[in-house]
């Protein structure tokens, strides 16, 4: 082929690229072809290397590593999310999702049912907890290495649309076929609502998602029913989510139209988000539960629960993030976002931690609480901002890297060690309390009412106990010592009898058993009895 023929037609081409890419050409005077001028770099290096680069390449997956490298460069909170994963990112916080309406793990190369939702489609056809999934549609699932993604592939879809499911049924060893007709799921971020003795209630969030304000006033209304007079709000682990359910919840703990918290950035001027409504919970006592991983709304709730003396901040410092990101959908459906201000407590604090040292040290940071010490001792609190902010009643409240709790609660790692750690990475408790509940199931539902009378009833008895270790032995790809079994055995019975729970009566079951030996709420509950007032009024 003459190369001088073509040569106009790809200049033109390019030409055309580079005006739909703002980029300019030029002839090279040098003889090197046609130079490429623009202030957008990476437009400009992304074309030459389509163009010239010796090996074919896929621009799109390039384009999102630069996307994502550059938002790096600005704090750790801003990313990038490719169109393919926007859904299933928005998904949690949206509060629902399309679909059969299970929980499942996979264990053994199999897809158990843990859980089927309330009146969800799955329920509804008959799916039962500790069935497992063996076929969907034409496709088989047991033991091919399906992973984690595949399976709601396979079973997510738009509402109305049908899938044949296939499964195993370990009560009466039989195959059962459903053709389920796909729904509306909810996802529910209030994973329990208990009461604790006849005064305390107990509310823990898992996010803060859309339906997480309602889900909470639905979860205080049946505790107050039931008498309730002091609560205890878990944010444990809570990441955050929406600032307006973050607003929404504190607006039920605060009156006469208080500052919840306030936002300001270089682009975006002030807005401040006060207590709007005549709130469900003004009045009783309230201690709520942070720790490292407490971060986002979950900060926003406790800051301004403190800055306002309204309760006891219990725990372990938060995570701290003060930085509000926004959504901004690009064309090809994919979106980023991207911090565009920072959020501050009533008495003015912004707990934002550093991230100057870049992004790898900053997800360190957390590991290095534990390896200061912080975590273990109250002393070791680290204070990066000396300033002092004074809450409503005059009690100095610090920013600068997290929620500082009014009373410290150190980690418990009495329990921690290699025995320990081995039962979850080989998932060796969920496969024994799953082959327990295939032959126990019908004997506990009929026995236990619900998880409270199980909590009061159930013990793991010493036989139990026996298997479990016999079940280790014998399954495990390490070995452990007695003594290692003997450090962890309190905990992992706790453990045992709250994942046989989880499986009756779900998230509810599993907090309730957890609940009785917790060390953090214990001190809560203590804390309420003796120093409440005390604290609040120095």
């Amino acid at each position: 082929m003459n190369k001088s023929i073509w040569q106009p037609f790809i200049y033109a081409l390019l030409i055309v690229v580079g005006i739909i890419m703002g980029i300019w050409l030029k002839p090279d005077t040098n003889g090197g072809g046609f130079l490429f001028k623009s202030k957008n770099k990476i437009g400009q290096i992304l074309n030459i290397v389509n163009e010239a680069y010796v090996d074919t390449v896929d621009i799109d997956s390039l384009e999102e590593v630069a996307i994502g490298e550059l938002l790096t460069q600005l704090d750790p909170h801003s990313v990038y999310i490719p169109a393919r994963d926007l859904q299933q990112a928005n998904e949690g916080l949206e509060g629902n999702f399309e679909g059969v309406g299970i929980e499942f793990s996979i264990l053994d190369d199999t897809i158990m049912v843990a859980n089927v939702l309330k009146d969800g489609p799955a329920s509804k056809v008959g799916i039962l907890p500790g069935d497992r999934i063996i076929k969907v549609d034409t496709a088989n699932v047991a033991g091919v290495g399906i992973k984690n993604e595949q399976v709601f592939k396979l079973l997510r879809g738009a509402a109305g649309t049908k899938v044949l499911v296939q499964l195993f049924r370990p009560d009466g060893k039989r195959k059962i076929s459903y053709n389920i007709s796909r729904g509306q799921i909810p996802i529910y971020s209030v994973d329990a609502a208990l009461m604790l003795n006849n005064q305390t209630g107990y509310i823990k969030i898992e996010r803060f998602a859309a339906s997480t304000h309602q889900e909470f006033v639905e979860a205080l209304e049946k505790l107050q029913s039931q008498q309730m007079k002091n609560l205890i709000l878990d944010l444990r682990n809570n990441p955050g989510g929406y600032l307006s359910a973050a607003t929404d919840i504190a607006d039920e703990f605060l009156d006469d139209k208080k500052l919840i918290v306030y936002t300001e950035g270089r682009t975006q001027r002030r807005v401040e988000y006060k207590a709007e409504n005549s709130g469900s919970f003004e009045t009783g006592k309230l201690i709520v539960l942070i720790d490292e991983g407490s971060a986002s709304a979950s900060e926003i709730v406790s800051g301004a629960v403190q800055d306002w003396d309204r309760g006891v901040i219990l725990g372990r410092r938060s995570f701290g993030k003060g930085l509000v990101q926004e959504p901004f959908q690009l064309q090809d459906g994919s979106a980023i976002r991207l911090t565009v201000s920072r959020y501050y407590t009533p008495a003015g604090r912004c707990i934002q931690k550093d991230y100057t040292g870049g992004v790898e040290a900053y997800e360190h940071e957390i590991s290095n609480r534990y390896e200061d010490g912080e975590v273990n001792d109250e002393t070791k609190l680290k204070i990066t901002d000396s300033t002092a902010y004074k809450t409503g009643k005059g009690r100095a409240v610090y920013g600068g890297g997290g929620i500082m709790p009014d009373v410290f609660v150190a980690v418990d790692t009495s329990y921690i060690n290699h025995f320990y750690a081995a039962i979850f990475e080989q998932s060796l408790l969920s496969r024994f309390t799953y082959n327990y509940m295939d032959a126990n199931r019908k004997k506990l539902t009929s026995t236990y009412q619900n998880a409270g009378t199980f909590n009061a009833s159930f013990l793991v008895s010493n036989e139990l106990w026996n298997n479990f270790v016999t079940y280790l032995k014998q399954n495990s790809t390490t070995d452990f010592s007695n003594q290692e079994i003997n450090q962890s055995e309190n905990h992992v019975r706790l453990l045992i009898k709250a994942m046989i729970a989880r499986q009756v009566w779900r998230d509810e079951g599993y907090y309730t058993v957890l609940s009785s030996e917790d060390k953090m709420i214990r001190k809560a509950i203590e804390t309420f009895s003796y120093n409440y007032d005390k604290l609040l009024h120095p």
